[in-house]
């Protein structure tokens, strides 16, 4: 069996403080969440969490990194793909939906903290540097589109807020239970919809 190199175990680690501080900052709240809490909860000393991160702000930096790689991954999946733009949509609403069924820690933290507290982020995340990896692969997704002549051209935060901002209304109703039907319900429709709004003309 391969021994596990310093570096491996150090990464696994600062993985762990991520996934375990993601977890409570989704449930409490950024500011009810402190550093104690965090090492508590995976069985680490609060010293040595912070050799790891220095402030509760760096780690919440770090988490929302976290998400765009993994959000940004899945989407270069798609885009990588030869399908159509409007077999793209629903695949990138199906990836948000299941993302938000299976983590929803993971689309709460960006909705409930990312969003709403934009003076956590407002030094070293500046503008869309800390989901940088998941704003790039939608812009590929749109200018792809654009160039195959499926979607129309306009502006990029135009369209980037049509898209992701219905989508993230749908998850906060389905957060709120107020949706009469599973979310997954809802692909098909919620696809059209935004393909009628952003094809061609």
């Amino acid at each position: 069996m391969k021994k596990k190199q310093p570096g491996e175990k150090k990464e696994r680690r600062r993985l762990e403080i991520i996934t375990g501080a993601l977890k409570l900052f989704a449930r409490k709240g950024f500011y009810a969440t402190t550093i104690p809490d965090i090492a508590r909860s995976i069985g680490m000393s609060v010293g040595n969490l912070y050799n790891y991160f220095s402030s509760k702000e760096l780690l919440a930096q770090a988490i929302i990194r976290h998400i765009s790689a993994q959000l940004g991954a899945k989407i270069r999946v798609v885009n990588e793909s030869d399908l159509s733009s409007r077999e793209k949509i629903e695949k990138i609403v199906t990836i948000y939906f299941e993302t938000a069924q299976k983590e929803p820690e993971m689309i709460d933290f960006f909705l409930r903290i990312y969003l709403s507290n934009r003076e956590v982020f407002r030094e070293g995340c500046e503008g869309m540097i800390c989901v940088n990896e998941f704003v790039t692969e939608i812009m590929i997704f749109f200018d792809d589109g654009v160039a195959r002549g499926e979607l129309r051209n306009q502006d990029f935060f135009s369209a980037f807020g049509l898209f992701m901002g219905y989508l993230g209304g749908m998850v906060f109703l389905a957060g709120e239970a107020i949706l009469p039907k599973p979310l997954e319900a809802y692909v098909d429709e919620i696809s059209t919809n935004i393909y009628r709004a952003l094809k061609a003309e």
